[in-house]
C-alpha cells in the first residue's frame, strides 16, 4: 500500500483525503441519526393521556426532555394548542422544515465525493499518460520501458484509487439518505398525529360541556321552578276531566 501511495503521484493524497472525509462524515451522521431516532408511536401514546387531561405543561416538558427533531415539532404544536386546526398544521409544517437542514447536513458532501473521486482518478490518468509521452519525446522515441511504464503505472493507480474512494462514498450516501428519509417520515407522522390529538381533546371538552348544560337544564330545581308556570298557564295533567 505504501508503494502504491508513493508512486501514485500528487493526486493520490487528495483522494486519500476525500476518503478520510467521507468516513468521518459517515460516522458523524450515523451517530446523529442514532441520537435523533425514537419510537414515535410509544411517545405519542404517552402524550395522548396528558393531552386528554389538558396537562399541556407536563407534555411540553416531555417534549423538551427528548431533545430530538420529533420532540421539537410536537413541542411547537403544543405551544399553540389553542390555535385552529389549519394554523396548527402550518405550525408543524414550518417546524418540520426547520429540522430538514439539520438532518441533511453534510450529505451533499458525500454526494460530491462519490461523483468527484472518479474524475480525480481520470485526471491522474491523464497526468500519468502525459508523463509517459513527455519521457518519450525527451528521449527522441528511444526511451526505456521503465520510463514509459512509470507514467502508465501512475495513471492506473490514480484511476483505481478514484473508483475505490467513490464506491464506499456512494454507499455511505445511499445508506444515510435512507435514514434521513425515515426520520423525515417520522416528523410528518408526528405532526399529523399531534394535530389530531389536540383536535380530539377539544371535541371531548365540547361534549363534556354539552352534557353538563343538559344536566343543569334537567335538574329537579328547574323542574320545580317550571311547575308553577305550567299551573299558571292552565295546563292540566292528562286523563283529568274539566
Amino acid at each position: 500500500m505504501a508503494e502504491l501511495i508513493s508512486k501514485g503521484g500528487p493526486l493520490i493524497w487528495l483522494l486519500l483525503g476525500c476518503f478520510a472525509l467521507a468516513v468521518g462524515v459517515f460516522l458523524e451522521r450515523l451517530s446523529y441519526y442514532h441520537r435523533a431516532g425514537m419510537n414515535v408511536g410509544e411517545f405519542l401514546a404517552g402524550l395522548a393521556s396528558l393531552i386528554r387531561r389538558k396537562n399541556y405543561a407536563e407534555a411540553l416538558q416531555e417534549c423538551v426532555a427528548t431533545r430530538v427533531p420529533v420532540g421539537r415539532v410536537i413541542h411547537a404544536a403544543l405551544l399553540r394548542h389553542h390555535a385552529p386546526r389549519e394554523h396548527l398544521k402550518e405550525i408543524v409544517q414550518e417546524a418540520g422544515q426547520l429540522e430538514v437542514p439539520r438532518l441533511e447536513r453534510y450529505l451533499s458532501m458525500l454526494h460530491a465525493i462519490a461523483h468527484g473521486a472518479p474524475l480525480l482518478g481520470l485526471l491522474g490518468t491523464i497526468i500519468g499518460l502525459l508523463d509517459s509521452f513527455t519521457n518519450l519525446s525527451a528521449a527522441n522515441g528511444v526511451a526505456t520501458t521503465s520510463d514509459v511504464a512509470r507514467g502508465v503505472y501512475q495513471s492506473l493507480i490514480t484511476s483505481g484509487m478514484g473508483i475505490a474512494v467513490a464506491i464506499p462514498a456512494f454507499l455511505f450516501y445511499a445508506f444515510l439518505s435512507a435514514k434521513c428519509r425515515h426520520l423525515m417520515h417520522d416528523l410528518e407522522r408526528a405532526g399529523v398525529e399531534i394535530v389530531n390529538l389536540i383536535e380530539d381533546s377539544r371535541e371531548d371538552r365540547q361534549i363534556l360541556s354539552f352534557r353538563q348544560e343538559a344536566a343543569v337544564e334537567q335538574s329537579p330545581d328547574n323542574i320545580i321552578q317550571a311547575t308553577p308556570a305550567l299551573k299558571a298557564g292552565g295546563s292540566k295533567p292528562r286523563g283529568t276531566k274539566s
